[in-house]
């Protein structure tokens, strides 16, 4: 039994200013090279609450990808459904100010088609016992499809998390079949064609609590940085969670940090907003540090009731 994440594999090259960051200037600072990708970040977090989830993804065939599948393994994820292919990864190039806050970046994603045939040939082994799913919306659609199609066939529920919502925004029907799609306050807005960057968080959870039912979305998740998380679903459950208060070093993955920790939570047995503390926990403690995953706990710190060897 495991948690399968499907999603892709990145190199996340990001650089730091030592001052004050100039978007027009010259910046003197630090660049450093991690293994990210939203899926993978999930995968990864999901292990390090000492869980052992099953990755669904591809990487290249090269030495980098060969590195990506020993840090993964190491971690213990499962990585038997991971393809190796020239240009499996993709490269996520970014710049951050000194604030630790995203100033700005360019990627370029992986061509994720191969998976159609490895879902079509193993999907039922891959979703049979799976305890639940997490999944990147804005994948190829006949990969969400197919993900769709096993996780209606053995009953499972599925967690979606966005990489690129411009294409998310154009599969509003797939969220209907999505228990729990979590994303921040800009994506939001990109899906519902609005903007709620001047919205107070209590504001917001109304607004969104109104859309979700409109849309017919089960329920979603809206992280507001700094100012914590909305959540809201279609029956009328809504609330604010506030955030922890952390010394910024780098944001990214935070969000990935913070789908983990909902999905692990609805997983098992935790109420929304409970999930919702789970998820801003791991959150906080992945911007305290360089890396783009969250640090190791056992899942009973997190008040999960689950044995791990």
């Amino acid at each position: 039994m495991a948690i399968v994440v499907i999603g892709a594999v990145f190199v996340d090259i990001k650089g730091f200013p030592e001052d004050v960051y100039s978007p027009t200037g010259r910046n003197a600072g630090r660049v450093e090279t991690v293994h990210g990708g939203v899926g993978r970040n999930v995968a990864e977090d999901i292990a390090n609450v000492e869980l052992r989830p099953r990755f669904v993804s591809m990487v290249d065939d090269t030495g980098s990808g060969e590195e990506v599948l020993r840090k993964l393994r190491k971690h213990k994820v499962n990585t038997d459904y991971v393809l190796s292919a020239p240009d499996g990864m993709g490269v996520w190039l970014a710049v951050f100010d000194n604030t630790g806050d995203l100033a700005g970046s360019i990627s370029k994603r992986p061509d994720l088609s191969p998976l159609i045939a490895l879902l079509d040939e193993k999907g039922d082994e891959i979703f049979r016992d799976a305890d639940s799913i997490v999944v990147e919306i804005d994948m190829d659609k006949e990969i969400i499809k197919r993900v769709l199609f096993y996780a209606k066939k053995y009953g499972k529920k599925v967690y979606a998390v966005v990489s690129n919502m411009v294409i998310a925004s154009q599969r509003r029907d797939f969220l209907q079949s999505i228990d729990c799609f979590v994303c921040n306050l800009q994506e939001a807005g990109i899906l519902f064609v609005d903007d709620f960057s001047d919205k107070a968080p209590e504001e917001l959870c109304d607004i969104l609590a109104e859309k979700v039912s409109n849309a017919e979305i089960p329920s979603m998740v809206v992280t507001m940085g700094s100012r914590g998380a909305v959540y809201a679903d279609k029956h009328g459950e809504r609330g604010y969670f506030p955030p922890e208060s952390v010394k910024v070093r780098d944001t990214s993955g935070a969000g990935d940090a913070f789908c983990a920790g909902v999905a692990v939570g609805l997983t098992y047995g935790k109420t929304i907003r409970e999930a919702v503390a789970i998820g801003t926990h791991l959150a906080a403690s992945v911007i305290t540090v360089s890396e783009s995953t969250c640090p190791r706990f056992l899942p009973k710190e997190l008040g999960l009731d689950i044995e791990v060897e």
